[in-house]
């Protein structure tokens, strides 16, 4: 949330042509009653690219599923996963956990929607559950319901007592439960997620399951992805660009939006960690926080950044 949209995810689509982008979770009720263009356009750049809603009322997420799949998505995906209060109040994310059958007639009306396919995002459980059968019934009704594939975040989703922020963390992972539904569940597609920060390390899981979801790790460090398309998709030639070339790359993307009055700092926020680990790293996000959110911001602003890393 407030990291994926449409000129952060542009910009992580310099690093792969192959990586499968997501929004933000979008509530079903904003796009039946907001701005349509704000919440879902994109860049054509940006494919593949899935959607992920937020909901839990079949029929809203049926009208959704034909809005979503008019704007060109290639992939709905129901989110499952997440702890905020605020999710929780609307009565989706993580708790729609404690009730299958619904996200069984979620999944269904999103699939009668469109033709795309439907993916479910989810955790290992809620609160303090330990019960792998449990975990594994709510599966098998996902799987059966139609859904092409699950995002596993491989750890319990808190409902009380901890906050979102917490949950990524506290809750301890279970990487043996995603690893043991692969082996369970062998004709639908099990992605793991969760306190996957390098490229080696989602190697070693896709020798276990069929993808990794990767979500802050390449937000505060993009540049672990400058190598995926050799090391993950099998493409040896693959260009592999420095972080200044990058850099350059995403130079035209905004200089067309800042003809467009689009405000500098709602783009270049997402370049924060282009330099991660890199000397005059600090100074360069020093000075972009400082200065980007100025009305006055433009490219000369970006240039006297860029002089700072040397």
């Amino acid at each position: 949330m407030d990291r994926s949209d449409r000129h952060s995810r542009f910009f992580l689509r310099l690093f792969s042509k192959n990586i499968l982008l997501y929004t933000e979770m979008i509530t079903a009720a904003a796009i039946i009653h907001g701005d349509r263009d704000y919440l879902l356009g994109f860049s054509e750049e940006e494919h593949p690219i899935a959607v992920q809603l937020g909901g839990s009322d079949p029929e809203q997420l049926y009208q959704v599923a034909k809005i979503c799949a008019d704007y060109g998505y290639d992939e709905i995906n129901l989110n499952c996963g997440c702890p905020s209060d605020r999710v929780q109040l609307g009565s989706f994310g993580a708790c729609l956990m404690a009730d299958p059958g619904l996200v069984r007639e979620c999944v269904q009306a999103l699939r009668a929607g469109s033709s795309l396919p439907v993916t479910v995002k989810h955790r290992t459980g809620i609160d303090q559950q330990d019960d792998y059968q449990l975990f594994r019934e709510f599966v098998e009704i996902q799987v059966e319901a139609g859904a092409s594939a699950l995002i596993v975040h491989a750890r319990n989703a808190w409902l009380k007592g901890i906050s979102a922020k917490q949950n990524r963390d506290i809750p301890p992972l279970k990487y043996e439960w995603v690893y043991r539904l692969k082996q369970e569940f062998i004709d639908t597609e099990i992605i793991i997620n969760g306190g996957i920060k390098t490229l080696d390390s989602a190697i070693e899981h896709l020798r276990r399951v069929d993808g990794v979801m990767l979500g802050r790790a390449p937000y505060q460090n993009p540049y672990l992805l400058h190598d995926i398309d050799r090391l993950i998709f099998g493409e040896p030639n693959s260009m592999v660009k420095s972080r200044a070339a990058l850099l350059q790359d995403i130079y035209p993307y905004i200089e067309r939006h800042l003809a467009m009055d689009l405000p500098l700092g709602k783009m270049v926020r997402h370049l924060f960690g282009l330099f991660h680990g890199e000397p005059n790293a600090r100074q360069w996000r020093r000075y972009l926080s400082e200065n980007i959110f100025r009305k006055s911001a433009g490219m000369q602003t970006l240039y006297e950044a860029e002089r700072l890393l040397g």
